[in-house]
């Protein structure tokens, strides 16, 4: 997981007396189980790096239909992320695989491919474990929608654990580098749970949404998550630089920083580091803003090489003629028409009393930036929306 969820079984508040050492069996309480009678266990190994650990996997992974997975990169720590670490729940135990030990992965993501997989939070690990291993499920079982349909206000995967669990975890190792290796013991802690509360947590949730007639909803959902994020979010060359905060940025001002952005991009992917490294971008924008009145800020972290290509930049920068200044990006859209306004405002209606009779978001029924949308063009909506939240807004 990438960000404050999950964490490591040494930090737990709460433990329920079956729990031992590390490295030995783990019994997820009776509490925690859908079924009374299933032991969720450990693997007494540490990373499956080997080719014959992974062929032990497999046949583990096709006898069950459900499997919790998680992913762990670097993108904290280098260029260009890259997949580190992935770890597979079961009911026979959790494992954890290491992507960076050569080994073909093909045989386990074909595997994996033709289950139920459990992730919490689908969107990125799917985008990482398709550029990594060209890996699509079949079937999605996404436990921050189902949290949602339910009406869970509180859905990261901590708050989850601790609601139907009783277990309260504290945070981890997110910032921590995966692609080191030996993995440290809290580490290798921190990325078992991630996913060791998956299954049982699923089982829980399902029963709810059947119970509550959102199943199909849920399944809806979950489909769309899938082929969402089988596309590709291409960045635009033309846009990527104008940074968060840089909105009202002009002219010569514009045309420094988009010079600065793509010096930073260079030098990131030439030492291989994430490009806040180099610098953040309010460091860009305050530089930007700064050349403009004629002060060139100085970065005690830039190497002496580093200092005379940032300065050289500015000067080509300076240089440009207004001919070659970036154009100013338009603000706003055309106006709305009476017409648009009058359906949207019906179907931000219609959301809001179907939100309140079912007990879940509004924004999680359909956002406001999407109403919008299909306000002005009415055909969007089967683009945008999947069929239950279509029939709720009346469309």
């Amino acid at each position: 997981m990438t960000n404050d969820e999950g964490s490591t079984n040494a930090q737990m508040t709460k433990r329920a007396s079956q729990n031992s050492t590390r490295d030995s069996d783990f019994v997820i309480p009776s509490s925690v189980n859908a079924s009374p009678a299933r032991t969720i266990r450990h693997s007494s190994k540490s990373l499956l790096a080997s080719a014959a650990e992974l062929a032990d996997l497999l046949p583990l992974i096709k006898c069950n239909a459900r499997v919790a997975v998680d992913t762990e990169a670097d993108s904290l720590h280098c260029y260009r992320e890259k997949l580190c670490l992935l770890q597979v729940s079961l009911p026979q135990g959790d494992f954890l695989v290491d992507p960076l030990a050569g080994n073909d992965l093909a045989p386990l993501a074909n595997t994996l491919a033709r289950k139920e997989i459990v992730l919490h939070g689908a969107d990125y690990d799917l985008r990482l474990l398709r550029r990594a291993l060209n890996f699509q499920p079949a079937h999605l079982f996404d436990t921050v929608i189902a949290a949602r349909l339910l009406g869970a206000r509180g859905f990261s995967y901590a708050a989850l654990v601790e609601k139907y669990f009783g277990i309260q975890l504290a945070k981890g190792s997110q910032k921590a580098n995966w692609a080191l290796r030996p993995l440290s013991p809290k580490m290798e802690e921190y990325a078992r749970n991630d996913t060791h509360y998956l299954l049982p947590l699923a089982e829980k949730l399902e029963i709810q949404l059947i119970e509550r007639g959102r199943l199909g909803w849920f399944q809806q959902s979950c489909e769309r998550a899938i082929v969402s994020a089988a596309i590709d979010r291409e960045r635009d060359a033309e846009e990527a630089w104008r940074v968060r905060g840089s909105g009202l940025i002009r002219g010569r001002e514009a045309a420094i920083l988009r010079a600065l952005w793509h010096w930073r991009d260079r030098e990131a992917e030439r030492f291989d580091r994430p490009s806040f490294h180099v610098l953040r971008n309010d460091q860009l924008i305050e530089t930007a803003l700064a050349v403009s009145r004629g002060e060139t800020p100085q970065f005690r972290h830039f190497s002496e090489r580093r200092a005379r290509d940032f300065q050289a930049t500015i000067d080509a920068a300076l240089a440009l003629t207004k001919e070659d200044w970036p154009e100013t990006r338009k603000r706003h859209a055309d106006r709305p028409t009476r017409e648009m306004e009058r359906a949207a405002e019906a179907m931000r209606k219609r959301r809001d009393q179907a939100a309140s009779e079912l007990k879940i978001e509004p924004s999680f029924i359909a956002p406001r930036a999407t109403i919008d949308a299909i306000a002005a063009d009415r055909a969007r909506a089967e683009q945008l929306l999947v069929p239950w939240q279509r029939s709720l807004l009346g469309l």
